[in-house]
């Protein structure tokens, strides 16, 4: 498993995985067989009617506009995905965590003439398969890297999960005071441990919260059991909250 490791607003390092080459290039077969369906069924109903040459001409660069454009508008507009990478759960990201700007994304479209032009796509295949991030020559040249949207965690470390019990007694009611941004950037961090064993994000995490909240940890608790603890008590917490 590979990852690329991005620092957060909070001066946190999150590993998120990079989207391998399989999944690329099926993110891009899906992307190019939804054109070539288009493709027949505009073909289809052709044969059907008798366009005069004017729209004809007229259709034909309609689909070529959008078929160049595609990805650019695509990523631009849906948050770094097309109609495939969204099929495959990976999104272009920026190497410093942010979401690309629109110069980014227009870099590594550009890039695609000597990507996927040049060779038939060999040289995107090559820059994919030996560079440490996964990266296209776009990418390498417009500093954004693909990374897997899906889970990695199973069921029972979901960030919201409610807790069942219902006498469990929240061991830090300060909790409230917290966001469901904060509970999810702990549950990334609990998430980035258990994939690297970073104890140090561990500890940076626990140490903010602390001050944060005016917490004093017990002598027998760890860092992780406290971050662990703290999810439990704000879905505990806030349950109760949706209920009252």
């Amino acid at each position: 498993m590979q990852t690329v490791q991005i620092k957060t607003a909070q001066n946190i390092d999150i590993d998120y995985e990079v989207a391998d080459l399989g999944e690329r290039v099926l993110g891009r077969l899906a992307d190019i067989g939804i054109f070539v369906g288009l493709a027949l069924v505009l073909l289809f109903l052709a044969s059907l009617t008798s366009w005069n040459e004017v729209f004809g001409i007229l259709l034909i660069i309609v689909y070529l506009v959008a078929f160049v454009f595609y990805d650019l508008l695509c990523e631009l507009f849906f948050n770094g995905q097309s109609i495939g990478k969204r099929v495959m759960k990976i999104k272009v990201i920026s190497i410093d965590g942010s979401r690309p700007s629109f110069g980014q994304y227009l870099i590594r479209w550009l890039f695609r003439i000597v990507d996927f032009s040049i060779g038939s796509g060999i040289c995107a295949l090559i820059a994919v398969a030996v560079s440490q991030k996964k990266q296209r020559i776009g990418d390498m040249v417009a500093g954004t890297t693909l990374i897997k949207t899906k889970p990695r965690v199973q069921m029972d470390s979901i960030a919201f999960m409610p807790v069942t019990v219902s006498t469990y007694q929240p061991v830090f009611p300060q909790v409230i005071n917290l966001t469901d941004k904060d509970i999810t950037l702990v549950h990334d961090v609990i998430v980035s441990y258990n994939a690297t064993g970073n104890a140090v994000l561990v500890y940076n995490m626990a140490l903010r919260i602390k001050e944060h909240l005016g917490i004093t940890l017990p002598e027998d608790m760890t860092e992780l059991q406290f971050l662990n603890i703290l999810i439990k008590d704000y879905n505990h917490l806030s349950s109760i909250s949706a209920e009252a």
